[in-house]
């Protein structure tokens, strides 16, 4: 059975190489006259310097010396854009954002991984699906979704008294980000609870989301090649995986596995609960308001032109689950983290939310909202360590993307605009828009909550970026902007106010972040690369 499909493979992959080399040796490049790094061998280009884990001076260096539009190179002498030019991401996400789509690999990827959700959808499909889910992301029900998270965070912060109350102690608190996190897309997303926060209790489910991001990042290179193959019968490629000899293969199988087993589960209870009205929704966690639970009494509702089919509403659970878990445990930690090297910051921010739970409790919506110092920290650190550093886009048809800050071209001549063909690569380059000093100011470099205490400098209302979040790009813009940033939000300041108020946080190690698809923090100098944040935590002094 094996032979016939590894020969196939095989074949597929020799013809994948020779039809790159003839590319290579007989199209003109589009990008010839745009500068950029030296590219490095045919094989790797600069691929390996731009997704490494210390790729943190890489970016800079390109940043510093070649600005908003710069040519790198992928594998095989592939010629990528890397784009930080605020009206060259105003076309690519925003004016014309139906050119500038997902990568192929991207939506094969996550088509295979989720199913079809708003990550592995496309054009008029995308849109339905976004039209569908929009009113269930918005403020009105994230009022709503409140109150189910307030017991989340006070469990944490009940779990984390235990450990502190005979003094302090080193605590991993990357495992508590990310515990609550996932309770708080079951809970909230779901209308399930993981029992994430049970140290008695082991999930092999929230087992398989803590490792899904590090071993899906240990098959980058090999994961960009599977669009080609999609022409072979899932039953087979099934087969192939199951053979293939590597264990990060294998773990990341079960992984998927246990992820799509899990959800199908709990879709189906969500649907049995629905059709028994809704005393048997009210019954379950989150009574109701889970953001399932209301997409799929909004789906019974909707018109027929409107509603989604079943494989989709499934697909979305597993996507709720791969844009919210890892994203916002790596944001809230990097906020944790600076907070330790800033405790000026730190004891500033306990003022601000220890005086407003003082006053009014546990604070709704409005309220927590309203808390200016925490939104700027929270703001300033998603400006300045945006969890995912880069996105990729493809161009759909030939196209020609303008600038706002014209480049100078290999030969000398000023560039306006540049001329992409079809199938074009782009990396939208997130920290360096985020960081850009003609936006931000000179001191773009620097993490400084108080920017967003006084107006914005001229210069950034004139080239705004076309984020969805604070005119930033770390929650993207457009059609494809992230859909639960208001979620993410909310999440993120709740669990602030309720940690900040109870405990005082420092460092105890060196903490390095890597670089990589998703940013997340290791022990500096360790031999051990498993994520992690170990701090020293105590109860706040009277």
């Amino acid at each position: 059975m094996m032979y016939p499909v590894v020969q196939g493979v095989s074949v597929a992959i020799l013809f994948y190489l020779s039809w790159r080399i003839f590319e290579h040796l007989t199209t003109r490049s589009s990008l010839s006259h745009v500068p950029g790094p030296s590219r490095g061998s045919w094989w790797e280009g600069n691929f390996y310097q731009i997704f490494h884990k210390n790729a943190w001076q890489f970016h800079e260096d390109i940043m510093a010396k070649f600005g908003g539009i710069i040519k790198v190179h992928s594998h095989f002498g592939d010629e990528q854009l890397y784009v930080s030019d605020p009206l060259a991401l105003h076309h690519i996400v925003v004016k014309d954002q139906y050119i500038y789509e997902e990568t192929s690999a991207f939506i094969t990827q996550n088509l295979i991984v989720f199913g079809k959700g708003l990550l592995s959808t496309l054009g008029e499909h995308h849109r339905k699906q976004r039209k569908m889910l929009n009113p269930v992301f918005s403020m009105k029900h994230m009022r709503d979704l409140l109150p189910v998270f307030y017991p989340i965070a006070h469990q944490v912060r009940d779990v984390l008294a235990r450990q502190v109350r005979s003094g302090a102690e080193e605590i991993n608190v990357m495992q508590w980000m990310s515990r609550a996190a996932l309770e708080y897309i079951g809970q909230g997303g779901m209308g399930y609870s993981f029992e994430a926060l049970d140290d008695m209790k082991t999930n092999e489910y929230s087992s398989a989301v803590k490792m899904f991001v590090p071993t899906s990042f240990g098959l980058i290179f090999w994961r960009q090649f599977i669009h080609h193959f999609m022409w072979i019968s899932p039953s087979v490629r099934r087969t192939f995986v199951e053979w293939v000899p590597h264990p990060l293969v294998q773990r990341f199988r079960s992984i998927v596995d246990t992820m799509h087993r899990t959800s199908v589960r709990i879709f189906e209870e969500k649907k049995a609960a629905i059709a028994r009205g809704d005393d048997a929704v009210l019954q379950q966690v989150g009574s109701g308001k889970d953001i399932m639970s209301v997409l799929l009494r909004a789906n019974i509702q909707a018109d027929d032109k409107d509603q989604l089919p079943e494989d989709e509403l499934l697909g979305q659970m597993g996507t709720f689950i791969a844009a919210g878990h890892d994203t916002t445990t790596s944001a809230l930690c990097r906020i944790l983290h600076q907070l330790v090297l800033h405790p000026d910051v730190q004891s500033k921010l306990r003022a601000e939310v220890t005086q407003a739970r003082r006053d009014y409790g546990d604070l709704d919506y409005d309220r927590l909202m309203s808390l200016s110092y925490l939104d700027a920290v929270c703001r300033e650190t998603l400006r300045f360590f945006p969890p995912i550093p880069l996105l990729s886009r493809t161009t759909r048809k030939d196209v020609t993307l303008p600038l706002l800050w014209p480049i100078k071209s290999t030969d000398g001549n000023q560039i306006r605009e540049i001329a992409l063909k079809r199938n074009t690569n782009i990396i939208i380059s997130i920290i360096a828009a985020n960081r850009n000093k003609t936006i931000w100011g000179q001191d773009a470099d620097v993490w400084r909550p108080e920017r967003w205490l006084t107006p914005m400098a001229e210069s950034n209302s004139r080239a705004q970026l076309p984020g969805v979040y604070a005119s930033m790009m770390t929650f993207m813009g457009g059609g494809r902007a992230c859909i639960g940033f208001k979620f993410a939000e909310m999440e993120m300041k709740l669990m602030l106010t309720v940690m900040l108020e109870s405990f005082e946080f420092s460092l105890t190690r060196d903490i390095y972040w890597n670089m990589t698809g998703l940013q997340s923090p290791v022990i500096k100098g360790s031999d051990d690369l498993t994520p992690q944040l170990p701090l020293k935590v105590q109860f706040v002094k009277a």
